[in-house]
């Protein structure tokens, strides 16, 4: 994949990962989003898996299909955006096509364009710029328009970055009306990092 100033996209085979598997690999990558702002990037450092058919709190629990989770039907690698109240959050579908699993992106850590950031959350402080799904979309300029784009090309990708040394896991959030699901341990986040959602 070609390299877009200065960063090279991860490769697609990284995403035919199986989705908890993905969303640990995620720990640590650099999501990139350039728009005429500016550009955007931040290490992930907080993830959710989403594991589709057989998982109540997934959008699309036994393969409910609809015009908003078409995209998870797609192949490993496509960008799915949705709205939940009044954010934007942002995921990254996984598994191979007919298989409708993503893995939500919950936070990152800041790295570049942090003043346009601030200016995007309104001067909101450092440590809250991106803790959070709907903080980082609104920081980075990611939108329902990202929608079924692809991480391996600009303007929105993953990028390589670094390796976490210690990843803690546990309960998703938000999720109380899952039933069971709700206890299962899929989120994983970069254990002591001042980034991850409270």
């Amino acid at each position: 994949m070609e390299e877009s100033k200065g960063y090279v996209p991860v490769k697609q085979d990284f995403f035919e990962q199986p989705t908890i598997e993905l969303a640990k690999s995620l720990l640590g990558c650099l999501l990139v989003k350039e728009t005429e702002e500016g550009r955007t990037s931040g290490f992930i450092v907080e993830t959710e898996a989403y594991r589709g058919p057989h998982d109540q709190a997934a959008h699309s629990f036994r393969n409910r299909r609809t015009k908003r989770t078409e995209i998870m039907f797609a192949e490993a690698g496509h960008v799915y955006t949705y709205v939940m109240h009044t954010h934007c959050l942002v995921n990254v579908v996984s598994e191979e096509e007919g298989v409708p699993e993503a893995v939500l992106i919950r936070a990152v850590e800041p790295k570049e364009g942090i003043d346009l950031m601030s200016e995007r959350r309104k001067g909101t402080a450092f440590k809250n710029l991106t803790s959070g799904p709907g903080k980082l979309t609104q920081a980075m300029g990611i939108t329902i328009e990202d929608y079924g784009r692809r991480f391996v090309e600009p303007p929105l990708f993953i990028a390589e970055g670094f390796t976490p040394d210690d990843i803690s896991s546990g309960p998703r959030i938000g999720i109380d009306n899952a039933g069971e699901a709700k206890h299962y341990p899929w989120r994983f986040w970069v254990a002591g990092n001042p980034f991850v959602s409270k």
